[in-house]
């Protein structure tokens, strides 16, 4: 029988790489789906999502809410912050102790659609500020702070290890930020798929998923291995850290505290105009 064909979409980061381990390396099949993978950085995805190019494929949860409902939420393979850890808001070394959030009058993102521009500007909106914010690649957002070009900026993926050897010194920690205020994680990223799929489809990716994270779980030093052709140059070490921050428990499933935190996180955007609508929550377990 010719098993039908679905690719999963994710970004090129070891965290997303440690997950579809299971995947790539064959541990992990369906009877009657055949899943392949394929890589894009996030806001490229949250575009083609936006577009409605793709079946299945990983997002922002900012991203979720421009998706018109067209997108049911995997429960497994988010991504979350956590008590002192999240994107990270950064100002040059040289500035410290000049720079405070109130000051702060250009500040660069690392895509519109990322969930960290979105915790930003709700961290910003709570005390009512609003810098001008500057759309920037993710790569390009610690050149840009050191170059004096914005004053501070939000980095993601390593980054978030890595920054102070960059020369750059921590204004506000986003994941901690969120967790002093909600006691939730941070909801960063998720995956999903096209609801037109059918239900089989949707239990058949959710389950795929799953069992691909539990397997790199399990066999953690090869799934790193794997995840270290796509660490951009960091140590094993970090990289390890950084999989442990974002690969765990809520990474298998969200759980009540990981769903409470993406509503929430969402009608808050919507309370602030953040976002064009409250989208439909409809999450899809494995079978």
């Amino acid at each position: 029988m010719t098993k039908e064909k679905i690719t999963i979409y994710h970004s090129p980061d070891a965290d997303d790489a440690f997950m579809f381990y299971g995947l790539t390396s064959g541990a992990v099949s369906d009877d009657k789906y055949a899943f392949d993978h394929d890589l894009s950085d996030i806001e490229t995805l949250n575009q083609r999502a936006i577009r409605g190019e793709i079946d299945v494929t990983a997002v922002s949860v900012h991203a979720f809410a421009y998706l018109k409902n067209q997108y049911a939420i995997l429960t497994c393979g988010a991504s979350m912050g956590g008590k002192d850890y999240g994107p990270r808001l950064v100002t040059s070394s040289d500035k410290r102790g000049e720079m405070t959030l109130a000051n702060l009058k250009t500040i660069a993102i690392p895509g519109k659609h990322t969930s960290a521009a979105l915790s930003l500007q709700l961290a910003l909106r709570e005390q009512g500020l609003e810098p001008e914010l500057k759309i920037y690649d993710f790569k390009a957002v610690c050149d840009a702070v050191t170059s004096g070009a914005v004053d501070a900026g939000v980095i993601i993926h390593e980054g978030q290890l890595t920054y102070e050897e960059d020369g750059l010194n921590l204004l506000l920690d986003l994941g901690d930020w969120w967790f002093q205020k909600t006691h939730l994680p941070l909801p960063l990223g998720i995956n999903i798929a096209r609801k037109s799929l059918g239900d089989s489809a949707l239990k058949a990716s959710a389950q795929a998923l799953y069992n691909s994270i539990d397997y790199s779980l399990k066999h953690r030093e090869q799934a790193l291995d794997y995840a270290m052709t796509y660490a951009r140059g960091i140590s094993r070490e970090d990289a390890d850290t950084f999989v442990g921050m974002y690969v765990n428990e809520l990474t298998l499933d969200l759980g009540t505290d990981g769903k409470k935190s993406i509503s929430l996180f969402l009608e808050e955007a919507a309370e602030y105009g953040l976002i064009p609508e409250l989208p439909e929550l409809q999450f899809v377990q494995p079978n």
